[in-house]
């Protein structure tokens, strides 16, 4: 389980240039903001220029307060950055550290979830006039990557919404999962035969994906870019992402605003698209929370599979899940899934803070299928 700093009371969308502190309550909580956090968490505070013209100015981490689950309701003052002048937007940057490394969440770092991860507010207007004060509805992540073949960090930058809309969330499973896929890159798991054939297959020249209940979209956004580092002269391929109706701005936003990362030839997409030559691997993240909807589930993963056996015989898709148990129910899955054919094999777990690691798992299509 990892935990997050967010907001449980957003700072406002402006603020007047009067001085006066900007009113916020921070909270330290799981992915589905049920579960507090139960130690004593320092929670430092800066200040990142956001515009009118593009900036790198972050002002240096101060400590804001020393969080507590018994204090979660508390009104914190924070100080506006000095010398703002009227017409600049600035984000607030909460983070458990001092350093800019604390205020970027790393899925290459081993300790992945030793210490809560940090937010960005969506910038906020400080104005000479005074308006009512409108809170924010949007928090920002950033996350960076890097891959063996490169000396430098990927950073990439993921919007979710402050309301209880869980599917516009970021995810213990869509983290631990992309985590996961960057040491595979980075060839820094376990070696098996089936490990192996899951590498061979995502990093080949050309590679179909498709995720289905893609959220924020994190683990395309992962795959579009750790493809787009692949050392072959052709990529092509694609990653299309599904979810439900209402999720799909948010994960459109969010896949666009990496689209410089992307291989062009590779780039994600947040909308139906045709497998013409078939899927080669079908993603899942954090599916199973609902085991109402497995017959659904599995009906789709059997169609999927029925589509593209058809254009490519050969070939049946590899099914790559990552999963956290919310219920011991959940497992039924495995035995659903292995009626259609679809045999599982946990690969790895990434074990975050405490508590319920996320495991990972692949499903091979029995040949009968």
């Amino acid at each position: 389980m990892f935990y997050y700093i967010s907001f449980l009371r957003p700072p406002p969308t402006q603020a007047a240039l009067s001085g006066e502190p900007i009113l916020i309550t921070p909270q330290i909580a799981n992915d589905l903001r049920t579960e507090y956090y139960t130690d004593v968490q320092d929670i430092f505070y800066s200040w990142s220029l956001h515009s009118p013209a593009p900036s790198s100015v972050i002002t240096k981490p101060v400590k804001l307060t020393s969080w507590r689950a018994s204090t979660m309701y508390k009104e914190i003052p924070v100080p506006p950055p000095r010398n703002v002048r009227s017409g600049e937007y600035w984000r607030l940057i909460l983070s458990s550290g001092t350093s800019r490394k604390d205020q970027v969440l790393s899925l290459n770092d081993e300790n992945l979830g030793c210490q809560p991860f940090p937010v960005l507010s969506d910038p906020i207007f400080f104005s000479a006039r005074s308006s009512k004060a409108v809170k924010q509805e949007q928090i920002q992540r950033s996350y960076a990557l890097t891959a063996t073949n490169r000396d430098h960090s990927v950073i990439f930058h993921i919007i979710e919404q402050t309301s209880f809309d869980l599917d516009k969330k970021i995810w213990d499973s869509g983290i631990g999962l992309s985590s996961w896929l960057i040491q595979l890159h980075s060839g820094m798991v376990a070696n098996t035969a089936l490990v192996s054939k899951v590498k061979d297959v995502l990093f080949a020249s050309k590679c179909n994906i498709l995720e289905l209940g893609a959220g924020t979209g994190i683990v395309a956004i992962v795959l579009g870019i750790l493809r787009g580092l692949l050392n072959s002269p052709v990529i092509s391929g694609k990653i299309i992402t599904t979810d439900l109706p209402s999720a799909l701005p948010l994960l459109q936003s969010n896949i666009s605003s990496s689209q410089s990362l992307y291989h062009p030839g590779n780039a994600p997409k947040g909308i139906v698209a045709s497998f013409v030559s078939g899927i080669d691997v079908i993603v899942m993240a954090d599916v199973t929370y609902n085991t109402v909807s497995f017959p659904a589930l599995v009906g789709t993963l059997s169609r999927l599979i029925m589509f593209s056996m058809s254009v490519a015989p050969a070939k049946p898709p590899l099914i790559i899940l990552g999963y956290k148990e919310r219920d011991v129910a959940e497992r039924t899955l495995w035995e659903m899934a292995e009626k259609i054919g679809i045999r599982f094999e946990e690969v790895a777990q990434i074990p975050g803070a405490v508590g319920t690691p996320v495991e990972v798992w692949v499903g091979t299509v029995l040949v009968n299928t």
